[in-house]
């Protein structure tokens, strides 16, 4: 008997999540695994609610899946729930598993990054301690982060990258306008990882030559270092871009933003927010160098600039929903659709799947190897793994002039 399938979406909206859901839905919907092909609204909150959606039944579906696959944020809603512990309550998984059964729901699948696949692993375990036969449990990655393991890179980086890329290329022209000293600090997302901000690092050397200090948070910072290195630029050039990690950290551990006071409240997972390091850095060059400064904090911008698209991301994204559902209907419990780059001179990436357990509440990290010895640039070999990942142009549909978006 065909069994009916579960969609939903968690954590921070990205430019990509809808593309991964809209791959889930076509496939879905010409799998003769699958009946009908449900949503969750408000990710597993909407779960446990039984707050259900059928998607199987929109009209006009490849003219809607279309317009979802180029529609940012996440047409169903998100949540940062983090389900208890089973082994001290039980009750939120047994009764995911009755209103699964209830709906005759046989496929879940859950697209999020780090945080959702804790979700992933807790449910996906629960079944199989449970001798569980009828239901599986799917990871569909997500995170403009690009701090998942088991994967090359995730969905929405590939986008956020290209916007973060676009936007400082831009941010050159406001600087070439002067010529008076003046430094623009742009801080970029990732609380524990630095990709997004190496990003900046594809913008160097394109249309100017303005200098670059790239600060990751994966090397330590020092604030007098720091000083030193933008006098250093600041004497051959007038004009400068540093680019940082919100994340950036002394060599105590200590976050830069903490050198202020700030917002200490946590999500349900128990992270802060991570902002303001920008600023630091900006009253330090201000006091100690007196120059033109700017502080630009990029923050949500980044995740959903629908109408700067990567190609290659948007492609990836559907793909990965795809072989989500392919994996389902195989059987497959506990693990995330996955891709792999293909070693060669030519970008390519095939299709898998990684075990859960590998990836749950795991980071992936820049490589130290690909940052410099001075922790303030990047290697040749990480603009070499991002460069493929910001081809092609995509964007979101357009009507009257504005974005046109998908509401479900």
């Amino acid at each position: 008997m065909n069994k009916n399938l579960l969609v939903a979406q968690s954590g921070g909206p990205t430019a990509a999540i809808n593309a991964t859901l809209a791959g889930i839905i076509e496939e879905a919907l010409r799998s003769s695994a699958v009946n009908k092909v449900f949503g969750a609204k408000y990710g597993i909150q909407g779960v446990l609610r039984e707050n259900f959606i059928d998607l199987s039944g929109i009209n006009n579906i490849s003219e809607m899946l279309d317009t979802l696959a180029v529609t940012p944020a996440a047409a169903l809603g998100s949540c940062r729930y983090k389900l208890k512990d089973p082994s001290v309550d039980p009750s939120e998984f047994q009764n995911i598993i009755d209103i699964f059964r209830k709906n005759e729901i046989g496929y879940f699948i859950y697209i999020g990054g780090n945080d959702s696949m804790d979700t992933v692993w807790k449910l996906s375990e629960y079944i199989k301690d449970h001798n569980i036969d009828d239901i599986v449990v799917i990871g569909a990655p997500k995170t403009i982060d690009n701090d998942l393991y088991g994967i090359d890179h995730c969905p929405g980086f590939g986008s956020a990258a290209k916007y973060i890329a676009t936007s400082i290329s831009e941010l050159e022209r406001e600087l070439e306008v002067y010529d008076t000293p003046y430094v623009i600090v742009v801080e970029m997302m990732g609380r524990n990882a630095g990709w997004l901000t190496a990003a900046a690092a594809l913008a160097v050397g394109n249309n100017s030559n303005v200098p670059y200090l790239i600060y990751l948070e994966e090397h330590p910072f020092d604030l007098n270092n720091f000083i030193s290195d933008v006098r250093g630029e600041l004497s051959v050039c007038n004009n400068l871009i540093v680019a940082i990690s919100e994340g950036i950290r002394d060599k105590s551990g200590k976050m830069i933003c903490d050198y202020q006071d700030r917002d200490q409240s946590k999500d349900a997972f128990g992270h802060t927010i991570a902002t303001g390091a920008g600023h630091v850095l900006e009253n330090a060059i201000r006091s100690n160098i007196g120059c033109k400064v700017r502080y630009i904090e990029l923050n949500l911008l980044q995740r959903c600039a629908g109408h700067l698209l990567s190609e290659t991301d948007i492609k990836e994204s559907l793909e990965l929903g795809r072989n989500a559902v392919r994996l389902a209907s195989e059987g497959q419990n506990g693990v995330m659709s996955t891709l792999t780059r293909v070693p060669g001179e030519s970008y390519q990436v095939t299709y898998g799947s990684a075990d859960i357990s590998e990836i749950a509440d795991r980071e992936k990290k820049v490589p130290a190897e690909w940052i410099n010895d001075e922790g303030n640039g990047v290697k040749e070999e990480l603009i070499n793994y991002l460069k493929p990942l910001v081809q092609g142009e995509m964007s979101c549909k357009f009507e009257n002039g504005i974005p046109k978006y998908i509401v479900l």
